[in-house]
């Protein structure tokens, strides 16, 4: 009876290590399509990315970080490239992130107008229309003339005084409303968006 369970032991032994290759062989496979995640396509990679942001009670827009899209797509100069024809197409804005990181945030323009809008939907009860004309200027001729992420003071109240005339109390509440930052305390502002 001891040898006919030491049998059925073995059978049962021998069954589950020939099911355990091919469980290998699954893994192995696994690993290589992880290995072969990367991408040849920087805007498909972007829009994935933006998929996968998370989802959070906070009202911010998706973001990619720079070093993040570095990681997906295999070649990091054609990453540059084609963020430079998305950025001039307008098809996407880049943000310096005022982290002390050396990294940028990347966003579709569609989402970054959304943010616009949300800031200015928070304050439509706080403050006169008279006062939130400064985002319509923003996003008629700063957004839309200036591609880059930084800009100079003087140019700013150039690129608004096209809408109208630009007080003082416009650039705080672009920079208080998180749409512009400052860059040590200098004449350069960073277009930035409100980061949680």
């Amino acid at each position: 009876m001891a040898g006919n369970i030491s049998e059925s032991l073995k059978g049962k032994k021998r069954a589950r290590e020939s099911d355990a290759e091919p469980e290998t062989a699954d893994i192995d496979h696994i690993l290589s399509l992880e290995e072969n995640l990367t991408f040849s396509d920087t805007l498909v990679a972007l829009r994935i990315m933006r998929e996968q942001f998370p989802q959070i009670d906070k009202p911010i827009q998706p973001f990619i970080l720079r070093s993040q899209l570095y990681s997906s797509v295999e070649d990091r100069t054609q990453v540059d490239r084609d963020l430079e024809t998305l950025r001039r197409e307008k098809v996407l804005r880049i943000f310096k992130l005022n982290s002390g990181q050396d990294d940028h945030a990347i966003m579709f323009l569609d989402d970054y107008l959304c943010q616009v809008d949300r800031v200015v939907k928070r304050l439509e009860g706080e403050k006169g229309s008279d006062v939130l004309e400064v985002f319509n200027w923003f996003r008629s001729h700063v957004i839309d003339f200036k591609l880059e992420p930084s800009i100079e003071h003087q140019e700013l109240c150039t690129l608004l005084s096209l809408g109208g005339k630009v007080k003082d109390e416009h650039i705080s509440l672009l920079m208080n409303s998180g749409l512009l930052g400052l860059l040590l305390l200098s004449v350069v502002c960073w277009v930035s968006f409100k980061q949680f």
